[in-house]
């Protein structure tokens, strides 16, 4: 969804219902807690009840989160950039995705929030019970600490810059993403599918507006001395 100006400040109003509109909001600590029992609960219970050995439940759990930054992309560029014509449909992708886009650094809105959040996860861990059956209860945890990766991922790149130098690609891949073209740059945790799909930017050719870079900088808050 395009936009004529991107707010940097605020967030969007989704719901004229307070309640509803609460339940659009989340924060990264609450969404860690959620899954956290389960990322380490269920590889335990596959290990002891179902006998699985450690090196299958590695091969899994490592093989699942590297199957969720192919998710992610694919979900990033498919899904989340639909491009909507009916009203009803302009408003499910703006309040799915688009509010992101147009108010990028709402830090409320950076995790998909706890109640449809849980929704989406049982619905996947039924889809893949389906297809990978008993396998599930070590690759749906990996693949849920890959999108908790991808999540705290992409909160650090809206609320804080780069803590190192060589994270910067991922930094300036994600903004260029919002404030210069929407159709590239759907990875965030990871680049290698823009790379393997020719999403990618060339971040050699792509010069830094200066300008641009300082209103896009994080300020630090004073300490008050005292």
């Amino acid at each position: 969804m395009k936009f004529e100006k991107i707010h940097n400040k605020g967030q969007a109003q989704l719901f004229e219902n307070p309640v509803l509109e609460f339940f659009t909001k989340g924060h990264p600590l609450v969404i860690w807690g959620m899954y956290l029992p389960f990322i380490v609960g269920l590889p335990i219970y596959a290990g002891r009840e179902l006998g699985f050995s450690g090196g299958k439940i590695a091969a899994w759990f490592i093989g699942a989160m590297f199957f969720w930054t192919f998710f992610e992309y694919l979900a990033h560029r498919y899904a989340f950039h639909l491009s909507p014509k009916g009203q009803r449909t302009k408003k499910f992708v703006y309040i799915m995705h688009g509010n992101h886009h147009h108010y990028p650094r709402d830090r409320q809105r950076l995790f998909m929030p706890p109640l449809p959040s849980l929704i989406l996860a049982s619905a996947l861990f039924v889809v893949q019970y389906l297809i990978l059956k008993e396998n599930v209860f070590v690759f749906f945890p990996g693949f849920i600490l890959g999108y908790l990766m991808y999540a705290s991922m992409h909160y650090a790149i809206h609320a804080w810059n780069p803590p190192f130098k060589w994270m910067k690609p991922l930094w300036r891949n994600h903004h260029l993403h919002h404030y210069k073209d929407e159709e590239k740059g759907f990875g965030v945790s990871s680049t290698i599918w823009d790379l393997v799909f020719g999403t990618m930017f060339d971040l050699k050719k792509e010069k830094e507006d200066k300008a641009k870079v300082q209103e896009l900088m994080f300020e630090k808050k004073r300490q008050a001395v005292g």
